[in-house]
């Protein structure tokens, strides 16, 4: 007999635990937090499981990307500075406006420029349709129909008919397991700047200018950005991608945590003088 058949199934653990039924979401969660502390299962595990029951209660605005940092395609526009905009912002996916941001023509997918010809480019002819979704619909119902539709990606509505914003799968997704901790994250108390073994130093992205200027005898100016964050947007001129390297005067910056809609984590070093031949 093989002796781990004997061992109970996480599941069957699980529903020990359980054995009083919760009588509201606050007591499941507490119930899944008490199992977390019985070892039943680890923090990913629980974080994924908290997303997935707190999705009913989060409406798609609180997790949208803003009207304002919305990556748009005019639908006049060369097919050569389409090109050379998908390779800079690296989505996968752009709205297609006509007159302004209100005025959504249709979602344009990147690798369908791929088979776009040179001669005779009709950027509309190409354009998929838009999925328009009220501001208030919950996370849990959209991830659904992202589902069943096999979309990617709806276009967020105020309850006057203007565009607020987008919202894409990946940002359901990270909402649902965004919190799972990684090697790069801080306890809430820890100090925003923290050494490593190898004499590089992890940033929080939401350190002042101020104080990182001091602990790096730095000078970096504090009138654009208030953050260490925002001044890697300021620089770049756009949200940085998650590896991504930044060298301002003798220091460099990668990006070790970012998402959809901000800098999380930074890895700061020295750059080595040159040497001269």
């Amino acid at each position: 007999m093989d002796p781990s058949s004997s061992r109970p199934s996480f599941l069957e653990r699980l529903s020990a635990l359980l054995t009083r039924e919760p009588e509201d979401r606050e007591e499941l969660i507490e119930l899944l937090h008490a199992a977390y502390e019985r070892n039943l299962f680890d923090a990913d595990a629980l974080s994924i499981i908290e997303g997935a029951i707190t999705a009913a209660d989060i409406p798609v605005r609180d997790v949208m990307v803003p009207r304002a940092q919305m990556d748009v395609i005019d639908v006049d526009a060369d097919i050569n500075d389409i090109l050379a905009f998908s390779v800079e912002t690296s989505h996968s996916r752009f709205p297609v406006i006509g007159e302004n941001k209100d005025d959504v023509l249709g979602i344009l997918l990147a690798k369908d420029l791929l088979r776009a010809p040179q001669d005779g480019f009709n950027l509309r002819s190409m354009l998929r349709p838009a999925v328009f979704i009220p501001e208030s619909k919950r996370l849990n119902v959209l991830l659904r129909e992202f589902r069943v539709s096999r979309n990617h990606m709806a276009i967020i509505v105020d309850e006057y008919g203007g565009v607020a914003g987008l919202v894409t799968i990946e940002d359901v997704l990270e909402q649902l397991v965004g919190d799972i901790e990684d090697e790069y994250d801080f306890d809430e108390d820890a100090d925003n700047i923290l050494a490593d073994q190898a004499g590089r130093f992890r940033v929080k992205a939401i350190t002042e200018i101020e104080d990182f200027n001091a602990a790096f005898g730095a000078a970096f100016s504090s009138e654009e950005a208030d953050t260490v964050g925002g001044l890697i947007l300021q620089h770049l001129g756009r949200l940085p991608k998650r590896g991504e390297i930044v060298q301002m005067d003798d220091l460099r910056f990668q990006v070790l945590r970012a998402d959809s809609r901000r800098v999380h984590t930074l890895l700061v070093d020295r750059v080595p003088p040159a040497v001269d031949g």
